[in-house]
């Protein structure tokens, strides 16, 4: 079994938080959409529901097929950087090193670097080089999939319990509440992972959960 690298754990991660706050955002403006248009608790679970099952499918799909994406444009890279090592290592060669002694390394210990990193891997350096990605990092379409598939119903659930758990007069505000303290925390495990400013992201989520809240709440007020 091959060990994972940081990069590609780090992308499971990432997608299992990102489908969980999708999870809780997108079926927490459903179920506030729905309860503003009727206080029926079947109608709004029945909805919360539907969109869960959705959601899970199409965030699944989407993580493979991007991911995948990825997968072809690099291995479209590799074919080409092998056929250019074929027909040039030369001119590969001095390219690696140019780019060194650019970055302020001596010619002497730019030509040494890129001599043994290339007798070593040819191909990993000049792709790393010339394209900014190594070879050895490329992320799991599947894993990917997967990680949504199991994380984007686990945070669909939260606003679905909160409407249904809570005394009908409350419930609403119940379910603002508990949605909030989520993607609060969604939000900061994301900012952990990309190393992004902690404050600014959990706030940015907040904020687009509090605003999808109301919108979807208000209009279908807009139906009662």
């Amino acid at each position: 079994m091959v060990k994972q690298s940081l990069m590609q754990r780090n992308n499971l991660i990432r997608a299992a938080v990102m489908g969980a706050n999708d999870g809780i955002l997108s079926v927490s403006g459903i179920v506030l959409g729905v309860a503003g248009a009727t206080s029926h608790t079947d109608t709004i679970l029945l909805a919360g529901f539907a969109g869960m099952l959705a959601g899970t499918v199409s965030m699944a799909m989407g993580e493979y097929v991007s991911v995948s994406s990825q997968h072809d444009a690099q291995e479209k890279v590799r074919r080409v950087q092998t056929d250019a090592l074929a027909a040039d290592y030369d001119g590969e060669f001095s390219y690696v090193a140019e780019k060194y002694v650019k970055e302020g390394i001596s010619p002497h210990l730019a030509k040494q670097a890129t001599e043994e990193m290339m007798t070593k891997n040819a191909l990993k350096t000049t792709v790393r080089e010339r394209y900014g990605f190594s070879l050895d990092h490329e992320l799991s379409a599947g894993g990917a999939a997967l990680a949504s598939l199991i994380s984007f119903p686990i945070g669909s659930i939260l606003p679905m319990v909160a409407m249904s758990l809570t005394p009908r007069d409350m419930r609403e505000v119940a379910t603002f509440i508990a949605v909030i303290i989520a993607l609060s925390i969604t939000g900061y495990a994301a900012a952990s992972l990309n190393g992004a400013n902690k404050k600014r992201v959990v706030l940015r989520n907040v904020i687009a959960g509090v605003f999808t809240m109301i919108v979807t709440y208000v209009i279908g007020s807009l139906f009662r």
